[in-house]
């Protein structure tokens, strides 16, 4: 796994073996950033179930102000923190060791509101659900966030207009997705 674009173009992130953390490949990475690319300079940028901490590594690198990685494995913080310092990115990054509704309640009210949230949790376990619940009563996202979930093709995300989010775009890939949602009634 490498940085893509920006200022670690080109280097390598270290990864976790086995099948603790499923590192998103450098192809589907591309194609992310490549829709969100307007949207990073000077962001603040949540990678919640970070692994390796290789997407929020990826913001920062491509001009992304801060960036928050929420990964309760040690192991996989101790590879986040390793990647921050190859390259060099770590003075932008905040790394935390806790489950991610854990980390959004330490977050609420510490003045971070986000511009993209990405979330990669274990598939079909409904993580995303408690996180989306988490955002939508946490004040860490404001009305023009761009939440992208990472997830399994079958993965149903029909609740979330009871969450008061809305589905604005799908991106499927063969074995997964990204789904991008807004707060309902934004644009």
């Amino acid at each position: 796994m490498r940085v893509i674009a920006g200022s670690a173009r080109r280097l390598q992130l270290k990864t976790l073996e086995g099948l603790e953390t499923r590192p998103t490949t450098d192809r589907i990475k591309e194609t992310l950033f490549n829709m969100i690319r307007d949207r990073l300079v000077q962001s603040q940028f949540l990678d919640c179930f970070a692994g390796s901490g290789g997407i929020g590594i990826e913001a920062l690198s491509r001009g992304a102000a801060k960036a928050v990685f929420i990964e309760k494995n040690p192991r996989a913080v101790e590879c986040i923190r390793q990647n921050l310092r190859t390259t060099h990115l770590e003075d932008a990054a905040l790394v935390m060791t806790c489950d991610v509704v854990t980390g959004l309640r330490r977050l609420e009210g510490k003045g971070y509101c986000f511009d993209t949230v990405f979330m990669d949790p274990p598939y079909n376990h409904e993580y995303e659900r408690q996180v989306l619940e988490g955002l939508s009563v946490f004040r860490l996202v404001h009305e023009e966030t761009v939440i992208i979930v990472e997830a399994s093709l079958e993965t149903d995300f029909s609740y979330v207009l009871e969450l008061g989010f809305e589905v604005v775009r799908s991106k499927e890939y063969k074995t997964n997705k990204h789904v991008f949602l807004r707060r309902k009634g934004s644009a």
